[in-house]
């Protein structure tokens, strides 16, 4: 009996150690990190059939029985995981459970456009359909737009983390929402102050957001665009137009006389007012501006060249302006 009692302790000593040894120390082989990907949904068999690929388990039953002795199966996340060498089968468990998965972080700058943002998703290797889909809906802004067609204007720029999945992109329109509402919260006082809808304040920092990347200049050009408005004079600002020719599909990156008269009611030299809707994404600092335009009665401003804009508020002065930067003659005006 002493003997049958010695050989059941040492196999459970035994057993033990195997344990250990599979669950507590890594396998040899991998010499460099090694990319996990877990799809939504996986089993934990089908987990550990693709540690088993990498070498990181001796049998995907193992895993299994690992992960159901420590009542984890359900709590193992999906995404893309680095698994650096030497991490144990213990470890990389813990880093499924805390969902340790790899972050991917986009850009989006200010001044872009939905289709501008699929754009630099495709060119970070997230493919920008689930995105499209989700920006064309624009039930995650309709209470504050009601005429919203979509979420143009309202994906706010911002850098953003991503898991590298196929999901991830089509997550980024409600989170860029999120932050768009955050920023535009504290504002709405100022909203309604300033006598326009939230439509307008985004549709026309969209504009000033596309006619300078002066952060001193963006006050003075809300106020020219706001002063013409009131005057009931058009806004010919070019963004818009530029606008209309990419929705046409005709924009080839320059823009010609004959491109003023496109009839299309983002024209702002056609149609006077506002266009529809925003015509790009605007960050915080044009949307305060419309909010808070310089104290000034300009009218019109033209580019001198070097990134920086002339303001005047007669329209001689703006044509003395536009001869001398635009034309090369004249003495620059006073």
């Amino acid at each position: 009996m002493r003997r049958f009692l010695a050989v059941l302790v040492l196999l459970a000593l035994a057993a033990a150690g195997a344990w250990y040894h599979e669950t507590r120390m890594p396998l040899g082989g991998a010499a460099a990190p090694q990319s996990l990907v877990v799809p939504p949904g996986a089993s934990v068999m089908e987990i550990g059939r693709r540690l088993h690929a990498l070498g990181r388990v001796r049998h995907p039953q193992l895993f299994r029985l690992y992960v159901l002795a420590r009542g984890e199966a359900g709590r193992l996340k999906a995404g893309e995981y680095e698994l650096p060498a030497g991490l144990a089968l213990d470890q990389i468990v813990g880093k499924m459970v805390r969902g340790e998965v790899v972050r991917r972080f986009v850009t989006f700058p200010e001044g872009r456009t939905i289709e501008d943002m699929a754009g630099i998703l495709r060119a970070s290797g997230l493919g920008p359909a689930g995105f499209l889909a989700k920006a064309g809906d624009a039930s995650l802004i309709r209470d504050l737009d009601p005429q919203a067609g979509d979420l143009e204007g309202y994906l706010f720029p911002d850098t953003y983390d991503l898991a590298p999945t196929a999901e991830a992109p089509a997550e980024l329109p409600a989170r860029m929402v999120g932050r768009f509402r955050a920023v535009v919260g504290p504002e709405m006082d100022a909203v309604r102050a300033s006598g326009l809808t939230l439509r307008e304040v985004v549709t026309l920092a969209s504009v000033v957001e596309m006619e300078t990347a002066r952060p001193e200049e963006r006050p003075r050009v809300a106020a020219v665009f706001l002063n013409r408005l009131k005057k009931g004079m058009p806004l010919q600002t070019d963004p818009t137009v530029i606008y209309a020719l990419r929705r046409a599909g005709t924009w080839n990156g320059n823009i010609r006389r004959e491109d003023l008269d496109v009839d299309s009611p983002y024209n702002t030299y056609r149609y006077p007012g506002l266009p529809p809707g925003p015509i790009a994404s605007p960050g915080r600092a044009s949307l305060q501006a419309v909010l808070r335009p310089a104290p000034v009665a300009d009218l019109y401003f033209v580019s001198r060249g070097d990134g920086s804009h002339y303001f005047s508020d007669t329209l001689a002065e703006h044509q003395r302006a536009v001869d001398h930067y635009q034309r090369g003659r004249g003495a620059p005006p006073p």
